[in-house]
């Protein structure tokens, strides 16, 4: 499965909604997959936001793992985990992501791209 969306909430949001339709009809586990596409979409639409530029999502499998890409054109941005304080607002995502999926990373992609991507193990 691959498709764009406006890099907002609603669009975050219909991101996570047909991935969780996707997995479905693969037969596969929902989660933790829409929690980690919950996750990275929605950083997409707040970090890797530019006016007028959309997000990608990739969903596929390769033997026994599922493979989450999320590719926006904020390249300069990239993510990482930072320590966080018992009252903090924000700045979980990538923490969650982390814990949930099995190997998770940053691609660089053409210009202006990047690609965060989570990968985890499934049984078909």
């Amino acid at each position: 499965m691959s498709l764009r969306f406006s890099p907002t909430p609603r669009g975050a949001r219909l991101a996570r909604l047909l991935a969780t339709e996707q997995l479905r009809s693969w037969g596969l586990p929902l989660d933790p997959a829409r929690q980690i596409v919950a996750e990275l979409a929605a950083n997409a639409a707040t970090h890797g936001r530019v006016s007028g530029r959309d997000f990608g999502l990739l969903l596929y499998v390769l033997g026994d793992t599922l493979r989450i890409e999320v590719t926006d054109t904020r390249g300069d941005r990239l993510p990482h985990t930072q320590p966080l304080g018992p009252d903090a607002e924000s700045g979980r995502g990538l923490v969650l992501v982390a814990a949930l999926a099995d190997k998770w990373g940053v691609a660089p992609g053409l210009a202006p791209r990047k690609t965060v991507w989570a990968e985890i193990g499934v049984s078909t």
